[in-house]
């Protein structure tokens, strides 16, 4: 029934409209390197074409390394449970390409897709504009079309030089600052810090989740250059309870918000709420009032209401199975350190527990630093993702074995690997999958 032939009409031009858009427009996320285009000429003059969406309505822009999506959507949750009609666009996608795009929780219709790709087309435009640039546009399109009260807008990579970065907000937010994307923005902390606080804009407060020495006085110089209020999340903190609940998630609580379950089960989650608790408190002097008992319902159900996926996901439970698409050294890292304190709780009832990776990486991923933080101890089944910009799975498993890692198999396609994994798997075991945000989008996908 997938053949194009047997399309209803809606669907065989939304497919053709994918289809365009990404073999015309190759995304970052897929390639790599030569589908990045960094500036703002191009999108300036793309979004002159559409009449300037980007101006019809009130934005809070979100950068930073790690946590900027889990950041987005738990402040879109917010402010629609608030009864804001709220827009949300975030990068990448996990499974379905609409996921980019919402309204209140509702992915951007077919429909909307195909429209605004055929109004492209017949722009004859000579811009050559990037997959993220012409897919940015559509979201900004409709969501000025559709009169939202507010959108909240993820960086896709940076800031300074990012698509998003023609927007002027209410409000900015930088989440942290860690290494990844290196050969774009930076070999060190402070010059990647610089990059992503290209976002601060004259006048309008930002907010600082993060920092370390070397970056805290790039984002206070820059706040001061352009009269910014700055207020660092790292230095106020919100929250007065954050307890791992007996089921999953964590049982937090707030004087913005009194006691709330936060069904997000990542330990990096903790800084992220009070990133969120802090911009909360911001959004009153930039005309966004709350209510408490909605801004604890939002908080609650940021999954039901944003559709997010892959953050520390629980996907079966004997054996645990947990995917998440931490991708860097920075979040990594503290995934590693939850699944060993995990594994040392199993271990107190049953001691041959074992903890078993599916893994796989993209190709300009520096796993040379990641792999030797990997347990030595753990089963590992390597894998790629579907895509152009995966590693082969044969390279990483060389590497992993010349770290002292155990690699129990080679198998390209991520659901045969963890279907292998999950053979092999007692049920007081722990399953980790993933290593890339594709690798968890090729576990998730249905059709895959």
């Amino acid at each position: 029934m997938n053949a194009p032939e047997t399309l209803n009409p809606i669907e065989k031009q939304y497919k053709e409209s994918l289809d365009y858009l990404f073999s015309q427009l190759p995304m970052f996320s897929r390639v790599g390197g030569p589908a990045y285009k960094p500036g703002l000429e191009r999108v300036i003059a793309l979004s002159e074409i559409f009449g300037n969406p980007h101006s019809k309505f009130k934005a809070i822009h979100i950068a930073g390394t790690n946590g900027k999506g889990s950041t987005s959507h738990l402040l879109a949750s917010v402010l629609q449970a608030n009864g804001y009609k709220t827009a949300l666009y975030t990068s990448p996608h996990l499974v379905d390409f609409r996921e980019r795009i919402r309204i209140n929780g509702e992915m951007i219709p077919k429909e909307k897709v195909i429209e605004f790709t055929q109004r492209w087309k017949n722009t004859d435009a000579e811009i050559d504009p990037s997959f993220f640039e012409l897919t940015m546009m559509m979201a900004f399109d409709w969501f000025a079309s559709d009169n939202v009260d507010i959108a909240v807008i993820e960086v896709g990579m940076g800031g300074r030089l990012d698509s998003t970065n023609i927007i002027t907000p209410l409000l900015s937010a930088i989440t942290n600052i860690s290494f990844d994307h290196t050969q774009f923005l930076g070999d060190t902390l402070a010059k990647i810090a610089s990059e992503k606080a290209g976002i601060i804009k004259r006048g309008i407060p930002v907010v600082i989740g993060e920092a370390i020495p070397e970056t805290e006085m790039v984002f206070r110089d820059k706040a001061e250059s352009v009269s910014a209020p700055i207020r660092e999340a790292y230095n106020n903190d919100l929250l007065t309870a954050f307890e791992p609940d007996t089921e999953w998630g964590w049982q937090c609580n707030s004087e913005l918000t009194g006691p709330f379950h936060l069904t997000l089960a990542g330990d990096y989650q903790r800084k992220n709420i009070n990133t969120v608790l802090n911009i909360l408190s911001v959004l009153p002097t930039v005309g966004l009032t709350l209510e408490e008992d909605k801004t604890k319902a939002g908080l609650e159900k940021v999954v039901e209401n944003t559709g997010l996926a892959g953050r520390w996901m629980r996907v079966a439970s004997n054996p645990l199975t947990i995917c998440d698409t931490g991708h860097n050294e920075a979040g990594l890292s503290y995934n590693l350190v939850q699944l060993k304190n995990i594994l040392s709780r199993k271990r107190e009832m049953t001691p041959d527990t074992s903890l078993i990776f599916v893994l796989g990486f993209v190709s300009d991923k520096d796993v040379d630093h990641i792999l030797p933080t990997f347990p030595k101890d753990a089963v590992y089944y390597i894998t790629q993702a579907s895509i152009p910009r995966a590693m082969a799975a044969e390279v990483l498993a060389r590497k992993c074995e010349e770290q002292g890692l155990n690699v129990a198999a080679v198998v390209p396609s991520v659901k045969e690997a963890a279907t292998r994994a999950t053979e092999s798997a007692n049920r007081s075991d722990v399953i980790y999958i993933g290593g890339s945000t594709f690798v968890v989008a090729d576990y998730l996908n249905p059709q895959i």
